[in-house]
């Protein structure tokens, strides 16, 4: 396996395990909070996530695509599918999860409407679990394209 091909692999795999994590574990917990505490929570899971997340997608995209340069055959066009999983996975965030996590990171907890919350929190969570078969298809072609090479 060479250099770009394992980078590809090791962070598609940081980045699916980080987001199963989340889906799975973390936002499903913070639904059992009250309101406010919630809230709050939610805004420091997106500040910390936001100082990982844009890094980690974006190199994670890069190196399925630049390990897919260095390939041949059916291992580059795995790889080639593992890039394009993860770029649509970023367009999503982009364009839907992105605008709620601004909002969430706005929002007053003392005044904000609990139902506006809810309203809010389930399109993230819709949007996020559109996202999770796509970094797990990433990672499983990413790993393909590696172990074919």
């Amino acid at each position: 396996m060479d250099g770009r091909s394992f980078s590809a692999v090791v962070l598609s795999g940081v980045l699916t395990g980080s987001e199963l994590t989340s889906w799975g574990i973390v936002h499903p917990t913070l639904w059992k909070l009250d309101h406010s505490d919630q809230v709050r929570a939610e805004k420091l899971v997106y500040k910390r996530f936001g100082c990982i997340d844009p890094f980690l997608m974006t190199a994670t995209t890069a190196a399925c695509f630049a390990a897919a340069s260095g390939l041949r055959g059916r291992s580059a066009t795995l790889a080639l599918a593992a890039g394009g999983c993860y770029t649509t996975m970023l367009g999503i965030t982009l364009a839907g999860n992105m605008p709620i996590n601004l909002r969430v990171l706005r929002w007053d907890e003392q005044r904000g409407d609990p139902e506006e919350w809810r309203r809010l929190r389930r399109r993230w969570d819709r949007l996020h679990s559109i996202r999770i078969p796509l970094d797990v298809a990433g990672f499983v072609l990413i790993a393909l394209a590696a172990l074919r090479a």
